[in-house]
């Protein structure tokens, strides 16, 4: 249980905040993203556009369900919340802080939802997925941490002191 696990929308800086949260508290720093892609061998928008989105989810559910350290900072997906055994892993392994951000500062920061390799359905809106995955993110999560208009320092250390890591 001593893993740190960043979940929340894309665009609210789990990787960038957990590589710099690792670093400080010198913990191993892994990125689901990375972690999928580097199985699969290919990108994640390319897996998305040649696999579909429900056998996307399923890799990233089945991947993420067998992640097993310690002493480390996992950023996430933002779609991790829809595979229950990926959840369920990671709740065993750690705790889960969910950053979250409103909706009008996601939407500044993404701008190119097709190269992120974003989970939207057709026909969906970031808006529709930003309320979809909410109360997801507030299920899982351990520890909430409001982002506000936080910088990234501000956030990390709002991280150290809830979590009370040194």
């Amino acid at each position: 249980m001593n893993n740190i696990i960043l979940i929340g929308m894309p665009g609210v800086g789990k990787s960038t905040l957990g590589r710099t949260l690792a670093e400080k508290i010198k913990y191993n720093f892994i990125d689901t993203d990375i972690l999928i892609q580097e199985k699969v061998g290919k990108p994640i928008p390319q897996i998305i556009k040649e696999k579909g989105i429900d056998n996307t989810l399923q890799i990233e559910n089945e991947i993420t369900s067998k992640i097993k350290v310690e002493k480390s900072v996992i950023a996430t997906g933002g779609s991790v919340v829809y595979g229950k055994k990926a959840m369920e892993n990671l709740k065993k392994i750690g705790k889960i802080i969910y950053l979250k951000q409103n909706f009008e500062t996601i939407n500044k920061r993404i701008d190119n939802i097709g190269e992120r390799g974003i989970i939207i359905r057709k026909n969906q809106t970031l808006k529709d997925l930003y309320e979809e995955r909410i109360p997801l993110y507030e299920k899982y999560a351990d520890i909430i941490i409001e982002e506000g208009n936080l910088s990234i320092e501000e956030t990390l250390q709002v991280l150290l002191n809830t979590c009370e890591i040194s």
